[in-house]
């Protein structure tokens, strides 16, 4: 299935942001509403979305606007045309009418809707109409969340269905799931039920608002945002429309009555506190603080939200593993038990009672609201950890090694995976000898290596518990030799005599960002926030991420930005601006196909690698360049925009880019560029500031600025 030129009608949010993805996957689009105006507004307000709904800046321009009659004449030459209008029947068929004349003939039509039938949309159009036209349900915000639910029309050709699944899942990066064209298809039914039981038990038990966000949030698996919260973003009246409108839809659901409003939630709805659009909901923001005030159902009072303590949570949050931990939480004879069990146990009944009705299968509902909700288990993979019976976990192949911090395994066809899973991916000591291993074994008997990482990012770096002690008891021959290693490491992963291929995700920060510098090949997932973030610590990086990004950009100003102020990319794209990733890097935009294209690159690059040994050809600029650069962050200083200790980080920076002392340009090499690393990291390492910054962010995950 080509697609070249989208139409996307109605550039209210979910519309323009469904063009903006698009264009994130290189496709263009004519975003239309019933006048020019609208849909520029509507582009405006993606451009400016946050978090950004374009992968960068730039992607804007393959959005076009119109209005609805000047659009229409354009559609003949549009491959897809994609419907998302206000939730209204009659506003949804005149308008399919209006396409249904000008449409190409082998164009898609999809709609949008989040829970009308299709059968009523498409009710009375002609064969060739209903024959290409589907349900396409896109979740808010379009780039970050995984789900796309595929529904087919009365008439849809299973061809035409294949070929919208394989291109979403592909170019759009989509987890797709193809639903029944039954209310609110999936997602919305079973996520509707479980927001509803959640206020049910809530009603029934007198739990505070910051009760139940403790109880539904990162606790059982759900988002930071927990329940409440997330009504906040999303709107309480968007999901009194819901609600209202499943409710009417559902007259033989025997659970239809969980689905009327409750009491609390008209109140709210009359005083209009309908969240952050609002300025209130559960929650506000009070004075110039923006100190959050969360709201008491009893009186409708705001007061400053506390942080609850619910007995048994803090042991239960100590407990690693999900399945485990929720065992542990059901079986409490406290609040945290009363509430949760009847809420899974409730939620489970209704997913199996519903499952033959609106799905194809138990896993689709499971993927749905794990793709759809970021629920880290489905209502049937907490039915199975429930009873002591761990989520089947696909395996890629075959364990060749393993330890606490990383694995090694057979990926098939000669290709090896390094897969890095630590806490927080941290590059540890498991990590080192994991690397020594592959190294060893791809020599051996592999052709080529992939890295990658479990969870939900690529790497939060080195060790920096282990480099605070080192240096707090001065042991600064061991803290030289472990960044020597460092070093020497990432050489050896560079120069293997088999191509190794990074495959990052998420976020690749520090040391898991020279990591990614120092592959020979990389496959990014399009989501990669990558950076070289030492100098938020006091530091710079000195496991060759200056000598890297010299060598490649070969502007010490552009890397002094890049480094000093610690940029981080917004997506893969963004990392090819900034320099961290090359130009030609492979992007995949769905992060469940990211190993498997890694490993066919890795494929390519062993056909006719040539592994070539270190540089001593890195052109710098010395002395004069030294200078220049550090005029500029005097500058800066000066005016009060960095710290006396971010000034001498600067310093330090700005003498490793340029090459040390030198009277003029000249090439360097490789070796050179580490031991300046390693000089201006151990040095910066011994001095307070650096010491009282990484103590601050490992105590509380955020930087010191002194």
């Amino acid at each position: 299935m080509q697609v070249r030129q989208v139409a996307v009608l109605g550039a209210g949010t979910m519309g323009a942001r469904i063009a903006a993805h698009f264009a994130n996957a290189g496709v263009r689009s004519l975003l239309m509403d019933l006048d020019a105006g609208r849909a520029r507004q509507g582009l405006e307000a993606a451009r400016k979305a946050s978090p950004a709904s374009f992968f960068t800046a730039g992607g804007a321009a393959l959005v076009e606007t119109a209005s609805f009659d000047e659009g229409m004449e354009r559609l003949g030459g549009v491959d897809w045309v994609i419907e998302a209008v206000t939730e209204n029947l009659e506003i949804k068929r005149g308008l399919w009418a209006r396409v249904a004349e000008r449409a190409g003939p082998a164009a898609v039509l999809s709609t949008n809707t989040s829970g009308i039938p299709l059968a009523a949309i498409a009710e009375g159009f002609g064969a060739g109409f209903q024959r290409r036209f589907l349900g396409t349900h896109f979740f808010n915000p379009p780039r970050y969340l995984h789900l796309l639910e595929l529904i087919p029309g009365p008439g849809t050709e299973a061809r035409l269905m294949g070929e919208v699944e394989a291109f979403a899942e592909v170019r759009l990066g989509k987890g797709v799931v193809r639903c029944k064209d039954t209310p609110n298809f999936i997602a919305n039914r079973i996520g509707s039920f479980f927001g509803a039981t959640v206020a049910k038990l809530m009603v029934e038990q007198g739990l505070a608002v910051e009760e139940v966000d403790l109880l539904t949030g990162p606790l059982i698996g759900l988002p930071k945002s927990a329940s409440l919260r997330l009504l906040d973003v999303v709107g309480v009246d968007v999901w009194a429309f819901v609600s209202n409108n499943l409710y009417d839809l559902v007259p033989d659901d025997p659970w239809r009555e969980r689905f009327r409003m409750p009491a609390f939630m008209r109140e709210l709805l009359e005083r209009g506190w309908i969240g952050e659009k609002a300025g209130q909901g559960f929650y506000k923001r009070v004075g110039q603080k923006k100190e959050i005030h969360a709201l008491d159902l009893a009186t409708f009072d705001y007061a400053p939200a506390k942080r609850v303590k619910i007995a048994g949570v803090e042991e239960a949050l100590l407990i690693e593993d999900l399945g485990e931990r929720l065992r542990f939480l059901v079986n409490d004879k406290g609040k945290a038990g009363a509430f949760l069990k009847p809420l899974f146990e409730d939620v489970i009944e209704y997913a199996e009672a519903m499952a033959p009705v609106i799905a194809h299968a138990p896993e689709d509902v499971d993927n749905a609201m794990k793709w759809g909700y970021g629920h880290a288990f489905g209502p049937f993979e907490i039915r199975e950890a429930l009873a002591g019976r761990a989520p089947a976990v696909a395996a890629r192949g075959a364990l060749v090694k393993r330890n606490p911090g990383a694995s090694l395994v057979d990926l098939g066809d000669g290709v090896l995976q390094l897969e890095i899973h630590s806490k927080m991916n941290v590059l540890s000591e498991d990590f080192v000898q994991m690397v020594d291993a592959g190294l060893a074994e791809l020599d051996r008997n592999f052709q080529a290596m992939v890295v990658s990482a479990r969870g939900d990012l690529f790497s939060a770096g080195a060790n920096l518990m282990m480099v605070l002690m080192a240096a707090q008891e001065e042991e600064w021959d061991e803290l030289n030799a472990a960044v020597h290693h460092f070093q020497q490491m990432y050489l050896r992963l560079k120069y293997a005599p088999k191509p190794v291929v990074a495959a990052p995700h998420g976020r690749a920060l520090g040391g898991g960002c020279e990591l990614i510098l120092h592959a020979r090949g990389v496959q990014a997932q399009a989501e990669l926030y990558m950076g070289l973030v030492e100098a938020g610590v006091g530091l710079i990086p000195a496991a060759g991420g200056c000598k890297e990004m010299i060598a490649r950009l070969k502007d010490p100003r552009k890397c002094f930005e890049v480094i000093g102020l610690a940029k981080v990319s917004g997506s893969a794209a963004n990392a090819k601006e900034l320099g961290l990733l090359d130009k030609a890097a492979g992007v995949t935009m769905n992060p469940r196909r990211l190993v498997e294209d890694a490993k066919s690159l890795a494929l390519g690059l062993a056909r006719s690698y040539q592994p070539g040994g270190p540089r001593t050809d890195i052109v710098v600029g010395g002395d004069g360049a030294y200078a220049a650069l550090k005029q500029g962050a005097w500058l800066m200083r000066e005016s009060g925009y960095i710290s006396d200790h971010d000034f001498l980080i600067a310093q330090k920076l700005a003498r490793v880019l340029t090459g040390g002392a030198s009277p003029g340009e000249r090439e360097v090499s490789e070796q050179h560029l580490l031991d300046l690393e390693r000089e201006a990291f151990l040095s910066l390492c011994g001095t307070r500031a650096t010491q009282e910054r990484i103590s601050h962010t490992l105590k509380t995950g955020k930087p010191l600025r002194n």
